[in-house]
Formats: structure tokens, sequence, C-alpha cells
């Protein structure tokens, strides 16, 4: 699981590509990635991780390591975080 809490975009963006690189290689098979739920004011820039990451997750750099991405249940972040099942390692 990464916690990408407090984090620049750009920051959160290679920090999620090494953690899936590093996951992948580990063998994991799927991973819980916590954005956060933002705040009630989309207009004040709060909840950008939350917008950005499941988007992120269809850019090439990512694909490579992304099978399917699905909400999380509640009990691990509901809405603010994310399941994202890998592909297997070459």
């Amino acid at each position: 699981r990464i916690d990408l809490h407090g984090r620049t975009l750009s920051e959160a963006h290679a920090v999620l590509l090494r953690f899936l690189h590093r996951s992948q290689d580990e063998g994991a098979k799927t991973v819980l990635v916590i954005t956060g739920k933002g705040g009630p004011d989309p207009e004040r820039g709060r909840g950008v991780l939350r917008r950005q990451v499941p988007l992120w997750l269809t850019l090439p750099d990512l694909r490579a390591y992304v099978l399917a991405v699905e909400e999380a249940h509640i009990a691990h972040g509901g809405a603010g975080a994310l399941y994202v099942r890998l592909r297997r390692g070459r």
C-alpha cells in the first residue's frame, strides 16, 4: 500500500511509478493506493490526487504495470483509495 497524502502532483506521480515498479517486481497482484478524498470544495484545489491518479494509471508510463483499477472497499478508504491490480512482471 502507498499513501499519497500531502504530496505534490509531480512528487506523487514519481513515487507512484516507483511503487508500482517495485510491487510488480516483488510479485504483488494487487496494491492499495490511497489518494484521500479531498475536501468539500473542489474549486480550491482539494481532491486533486483523487481526480488525477486514476487518469495517470491509464498513461503509457504506468499502463505497463496496471491491469485494472477499482474503488477500494470502505474499510480500505472507499472513495479515497483505489485497488490496482498489477500485470505480471516480465
